[in-house]
């Protein structure tokens, strides 16, 4: 395997901030979509700490545990910071067992689009950049 070029270097880290940035927008929808459900636990991603594995090349074990002999096994769901997501802490369970904290989630959900966007206008400007020293 090669190594990386100049332009991989730049731009990984922005596209792991922006890959892992979707994958907690789904979690979090997920968790305003099933506010209702009974039993539903909400989850989320450590940001801080998918962002350092992915950018350090390191991930945690995201192969299933399987008990039976009958269980698929996989060697991860394959979605960027799988292996930070759990359970939130803190919430307070609803009658039905659901643990989602809708002002929690909508401010949540916000402020990740907001970054999203924020490190989108960042990764385009650093291309203006580069596009501007290639051609002069």
């Amino acid at each position: 395997m090669s190594p990386p070029s100049i332009l991989d270097r730049a731009f990984a880290p922005l596209q792991d901030a922006l890959d892992l940035r979707a994958s907690r927008q789904q979690l979090l929808a997920a968790n305003i979509v099933n506010a209702d459900t009974p039993g539903y636990k909400a989850v989320d991603m450590d940001f801080a700490k998918a962002l350092q594995g992915a950018v350090s090349g390191q991930s945690p074990d995201l192969a299933l545990k399987t008990d039976q002999a009958g269980q698929l096994q996989t060697a991860g769901s394959g979605q960027p910071g799988a292996g930070f997501v759990g359970y939130q802490q803190g919430n307070t369970e609803s009658l039905n067992g659901n643990t989602v904290d809708m002002n929690r989630e909508q401010s949540e959900f916000a402020k990740n689009s907001i970054q999203y966007e924020s490190d989108l206008s960042f990764l385009t400007e650093r291309i203006k950049t580069l596009n501007s020293a290639i051609t002069g």
